[in-house]
């Protein structure tokens, strides 16, 4: 699979030397000193080893400049077209093998530790993407801030650190940027320096690069990994109770619109993913995103991914204008995921006109910023929209609004199940059914409270019993449903 010959070893070249009896051999002059007792010579002190533990920085940079050289002989000596008709595994192993010989020809000082690193990296470089591999495969990671080359941080369980990844240079982390956005055909060069992404497992990638990035390349990766987070996890995590849990499958069930709101990283994706694991399979559904993150279980999907424009300014495509195309693709439901602008008005209208059932997702800080958002972004429409008119339109078309968040510490929670009522007068009613609230602070700074039901039952009680969807009266009795403990 590989170049017809290895890449060769140069030998030292053979200095060629006398022997003593050569050098009194008949017929070569004797210098007048011969046959006296040489002068005694001071010992020579034997060569010091290299260090191996001087400047870390030079070691660094020796590190990286030998991991370059080998990956360039390596690509120089791969064979593309073999390496297509074999399996991951043979591939992996027969590439593995050729490092290790080129590590050999390189005559480097590595110990064991370092060399099996070395192998490691460039396979990552090879079939991965570099130094993100490791992180990628830590499964505690739910995001990777990358803040130029030499500055990685990583949140595990809800608290940022940061890491020991690095980075050789400005070039090497926009050749794994390169890698990431052209899988999804994408680009990002100077005329395109902001770019949005997906990996593989669905986690959302965004890049910014110079000029608009002064430091360097900059990159953050939500993660999505391949085992997305369940209703089983939300509970064991106390994020949610079992009692809210079933009310929302009751709502889903029912067709009620639902509008999903919180902060950045609050986990509104998920929530909305979760969410729509509950729309039966009879039931045809589209979703529409800028970067496909939505992993639905039913087998009758249509998924939709906006179009950034290309290097001529030409051929963008807006959630908006797929918004818009969907309705004319006879969906059942529509899942949006996140409403940004203009599009909010058109949401508004398709859940109006028909396609019950349907979900997306704002950034508000809570259930009651949520009125306001939408109203600032239908405005965005263009439209000149008395304000009574827009709230007349939320209010007829969103029927439940769910507020997720994340407190201090990490832990992430539903804050807050409040239905719409409707309007009195020129103002949007929402009454909130099952709510979160924060008792305090533990000694490790994360924050505790308790789930509790209002007592307030909602008004569409009546069409989920005849949605065929049987929840007890009893559910929505006042009293507290879980109790987090304090460490």
């Amino acid at each position: 699979m590989f170049g017809k010959s290895k890449i060769p070893v140069l030998n030292a070249p053979q200095v060629p030397t006398r022997s003593t009896e050569d050098s009194q051999s008949p017929g070569v002059p004797q210098s007048p000193s011969a046959g006296k007792q040489p002068p005694a010579l001071k010992p020579i002190a034997p060569k010091a080893p290299p260090k191996r533990k001087g400047d870390s920085r030079d070691r660094s940079d020796e590190f990286y400049e030998l991991k370059t050289n080998i990956h360039r002989k390596l690509v120089e000596n791969l064979d593309l077209a073999a390496m297509g008709t074999r399996t991951d595994d043979d591939v992996k192993d027969e590439v593995k093998q050729v490092i290790m010989d080129l590590c050999e020809q390189e005559d480097a000082l590595l110990n064991f530790s370092e060399r099996q690193r070395l192998v490691s990296e460039i396979l990552d470089e090879t079939f991965g993407l570099g130094p993100l591999e490791t992180l990628l495969n830590d499964p505690h990671i739910s995001d990777i801030l990358i803040n130029g080359p030499k500055q990685v941080y990583v949140e595990r369980k809800g608290r940022l650190q940061i890491s020991n990844v690095r980075f050789k240079d400005d070039a090497h982390l926009m050749h794994v940027i390169d890698k990431i956005v052209s899988s999804v055909g994408r680009r990002c060069d100077e005329v395109s320096p902001m770019v949005d992404a997906r990996l593989k497992d669905g986690s959302r990638v965004n890049a910014v690069i110079p000029p608009l990035a002064i430091d360097g390349p900059s990159m953050s990766i939500r993660r999505f990994g391949a085992d997305p987070i369940t209703w089983d996890d939300y509970i064991n995590f106390n994020s949610i109770t079992p009692e809210m849990v079933d009310f929302l499958r009751a709502c889903v069930a029912a067709q009620m619109n639902i509008l999903i709101v919180g902060g950045t990283g609050s986990g509104k994706t998920t929530l909305l993913n979760n969410l729509s694991s509950f729309i039966p399979d009879t039931d045809r559904i589209v979703t529409i995103e800028d970067a496909a993150e939505l992993q639905l279980r039913q087998p009758h999907v249509v998924r939709l991914e906006s179009r950034p424009p290309n290097i001529e300014g030409k051929g963008r495509v807006a959630i908006r204008d797929l918004l818009i195309n969907s309705l004319r693709m006879r969906p059942d439901r529509l899942v949006v995921g996140e409403c940004r602008g203009a599009e909010t008005l058109d949401m508004l209208q398709a859940m109006n006109t028909g396609h019950d059932g349907s979900m997306t997702t704002i950034h508000a800080n809570s259930v009651r910023d949520a009125v306001q958002r939408v109203e600032t972004m239908v405005m965005m429409a263009g439209f000149e929209l008395p304000v009574k008119a827009i709230r007349q339109q939320f209010a007829n078309a969103i029927h439940l609004i769910v507020n997720a968040a994340r407190l201090s510490g990490g832990p992430r929670k539903i804050m807050s199940i409040a239905e719409v009522q409707g309007m009195e007068g020129e103002t949007v009613t929402i009454q909130e059914i099952f709510k979160f609230e924060q008792l305090g602070i533990d000694g490790s700074g994360k924050a505790y409270g308790q789930f509790l039901a209002t007592g307030l039952r909602p008004s569409f009680f009546d069409r989920l019993k005849y949605s065929g969807v049987e929840l007890s009266p009893e559910l929505f009795e006042r009293r507290v449903l879980l109790t987090d403990n304090k460490e």
